[in-house]
C-alpha cells in the first residue's frame, strides 16, 4: 500500500512538471489558473493544502493570488510574517516537522479558517534572471503520512524554479529590471492593462465566458481581438475543447464554403477525399471568426443557417450534421456601413452581434498604460533576443506616451522589438523606435481638409471632410503604398500592420461602391 502510494505520487510529481508551462501559457484568468496549480501541487505532495504566494511589486506584501483554501478568497501578510514572509525574506527553503513550536508560524490564518496546520514546506520563486528577487512563495501544509521529507524539498525546490521561468511568458513578472515582486497588471494571463476602459472589457469578457452566447469582438486594428478570444475560450466550459480559428481575409470566395463546412469525395474538381470543415472540427469547443466582416457573400447565408440551428452540410454532401460549437467573432470594420452597402447580411449582423463588446485604441487605455506594455514588451522581447538588461532612455519613455499609435498594441509591439534589436548599447533612444511623428499623420485646423504626407514629405494626399473612417484608412493605405514604390512589405512595415491585413485593405471594392454607392 505505502509502495503504491510512493508511486503515485511521483507519477503526480512527474506530470506537474510537464503540465506546468502548458498550464501558465493558457489565457486564462490568473486567479482560475494558479488555483488549479496549487491544487495540482497539494496532490503531487500528498499535502491538504498548498498556497501560492506571490510577492506585489508594489507595497512588498504576500497575496495569495490563489491558495487551495475555500474559507479564504485571498491571504495577505506582510513581508516577513509566517513561514511564507521569513522565505520570501530570506530566499531558504524551510521545511517545519511541528508548526505549534515554531516561532515564525502565524496562527492568524488558521484562526480564521479553522484549519489546523501541523507540518509546513515552503521554498521561494526567485527571478530566473536575477536569483536574489523573490517573486513569491509555493507553500504546502500537513504531509498525509507525517513530515515532509528531504526528497519533497528538493521536489518543491525545483518546482518553485519551474514556476518562475513559466511566470516569465505571463504579466506576472516584475515591471521593470530594477522593480521586485510582480507586477499584478491584469486579470488574465498575458493581457496588460488596469486602465478604466480596460477593467470594463475584462468584466465582459469575464461575463461572456460563463455562457454559451455568440460574441462580437469590434475595435481597431492591432487591438488584440485575437487575444481576448482566446481568453473567452479559456475561461468557459469548452476550455478542453478545440479552439479553431478561421482568418475571413485568406478565404477565396470559391473555397470558403468548403473551408468552414468541409466537402464530400467528388465535390469538386481534385475533391479525392472527404474532408472536415473548420465548423466540424470545433465540435466541443470555439470557432473564432477572425475579420468576420471580410466574410464572402456566398458563405453569409449558410453562416447564418448555422448560427441559427447548428447545422449544416458538406459541400457535395446531402447529410445534413450537427455541431456544438460555440461562436466568437472579430472585427474592426463598421458593419452598420457594409450592412447598407449591402455587402453583409443585416441578419447575419444581429446574429452575430448577440454579445458586442469593444476593445478600446490604445490611445484611449491612457499614457500610464502605454507606459507598462512598454515594459512588459521590453521584458519580453529582451529575454528573446538575450539583451536582458535594455531600458528605455527618458526620451524615449516621453516619445511613446506621446504617441498616438494608429497601429495600437501591436505598433507598440513592433517599435520596441526593433528598438531591442537595433539599439547599439543597452539604452533606447527615441530613434530606435522607428515611430512614425505625428506630422505624418497631418495636422489640420478645425473644418480643413487633412493631409497625409510620407515621411520625406514630399508627396501628400488630401482628403476631404465627410469621409468615413473606412474611406480615409483605404486611402491613406493606397499613399503609402504608392510612396512605397507599390512594394507591400515595405508598406506593411511602414504601417505596422501583417501582410495580410494589408492585402484586404488594398484589395479593390466593389463595383458598387466605386460607382457611390
Amino acid at each position: 500500500m505505502l509502495l503504491s502510494a510512493s508511486v503515485q505520487e511521483r507519477d503526480h510529481k512527474l506530470s506537474l512538471l510537464l503540465d506546468l508551462g502548458a498550464m501558465l501559457a493558457r489565457e486564462v484568468e490568473l486567479d482560475t489558473i494558479l488555483s488549479v496549480l496549487g491544487t495540482r501541487i497539494a496532490r503531487a505532495m500528498r499535502a491538504e493544502r498548498a498556497t501560492v504566494y506571490l510577492v506585489d511589486g508594489r507595497t512588498s506584501e504576500l497575496r495569495s493570488r490563489v491558495a487551495d483554501l475555500p474559507e479564504l478568497d485571498e491571504i495577505r501578510l506582510p513581508k516577513g510574517r509566517g513561514i511564507a514572509g521569513f522565505v520570501a525574506e530570506t530566499g531558504e527553503v524551510v521545511n517545519v516537522r511541528d508548526a505549534a513550536r515554531d516561532p515564525r508560524h502565524f496562527p492568524d490564518v488558521d484562526r480564521k479558517t479553522g484549519f489546523v496546520t501541523r507540518t509546513i514546506l515552503a521554498a521561494p520563486i526567485r527571478d530566473a534572471a536575477r536569483r536574489r528577487v523573490i517573486l513569491g512563495v509555493v507553500q504546502v501544509l500537513n504531509k498525509q503520512d507525517g513530515a515532509f521529507t528531504e526528497e519533497d524539498e528538493a521536489f518543491l525546490h525545483a518546482l518553485a524554479s519551474q514556476v518562475a521561468m513559466a511566470l516569465e511568458g505571463t504579466t506576472l513578472r516584475p515591471a521593470s529590471p530594477t522593480d521586485r515582486g510582480v507586477a499584478l497588471r491584469g486579470p488574465f494571463n498575458h493581457i496588460v492593462g488596469h486602465s478604466p476602459a480596460m477593467r470594463a472589457v475584462y468584466s465582459l469578457i469575464q461575463r461572456a465566458a460563463q455562457t454559451d452566447a455568440t460574441v462580437l469582438l469590434r475595435g481597431e486594428t492591432g487591438v488584440g481581438k485575437g487575444l481576448f478570444a482566446r481568453a473567452i475560450h479559456a475561461n468557459c466550459k469548452r476550455s478542453d475543447g478545440p479552439s479553431i480559428t478561421v482568418d475571413c481575409t485568406t478565404l477565396p470566395a470559391p473555397l470558403v464554403e468548403s473551408e468552414l463546412f468541409g466537402h464530400e469525395r467528388g465535390a469538386y474538381t481534385g475533391a479525392d477525399r472527404r474532408v472536415q470543415g473548420k465548423v466540424e472540427l470545433a465540435q466541443g469547443g470555439t470557432l473564432f471568426l477572425d475579420e468576420v466582416g471580410d466574410l464572402p457573400a456566398p458563405a453569409q447565408a449558410k453562416l447564418l443557417r448555422f448560427l441559427q440551428e447548428r447545422t449544416f452540410e458538406r459541400v457535395g454532401g446531402r447529410e445534413t450534421l450537427r455541431a456544438d460549437v460555440r461562436i466568437v467573432a472579430a472585427t474592426h470594420r463598421k458593419l452598420e456601413d457594409l450592412v447598407a452597402r449591402g455587402e453583409l447580411r443585416e441578419d447575419l449582423f444581429y446574429r452575430l452581434r448577440v454579445v458586442e463588446i469593444f476593445i478600446p485604441p490604445l490611445r484611449a487605455r491612457g499614457p500610464d498604460e502605454i507606459e507598462s506594455l512598454a515594459r512588459h514588451f521590453l521584458d519580453q522581447y529582451g529575454r528573446r533576443h538575450d539583451r536582458v538588461g535594455v531600458q528605455l532612455s527618458a526620451a524615449a519613455l516621453s516619445a511613446l506616451r506621446r504617441h498616438p499609435w494608429p497601429g495600437n498594441v501591436r505598433e507598440l509591439e513592433h517599435a520596441i522589438e526593433r528598438a531591442v534589436v537595433l539599439a547599439p548599447t543597452t539604452v533606447i533612444d527615441p530613434e530606435h523606435l522607428g515611430l512614425v511623428p505625428l506630422e505624418a499623420l497631418g495636422r489640420r485646423a478645425p473644418g480643413s481638409p487633412v493631409s497625409a504626407v510620407d515621411e520625406g514629405g514630399s508627396d501628400a494626399v488630401t482628403l476631404p471632410l465627410g469621409l468615413s473612417l473606412d474611406e480615409v484608412e483605404r486611402r491613406y493605405v493606397e499613399a503609402t503604398l504608392s510612396a512605397q514604390g507599390g512594394n507591400l512589405t515595405r508598406t506593411a512595415e511602414a504601417l505596422a500592420v501583417g501582410r495580410n491585413t494589408l492585402k484586404r485593405k488594398v484589395r479593390p471594392r466593389p463595383e458598387r461602391d466605386r460607382r457611390g454607392r
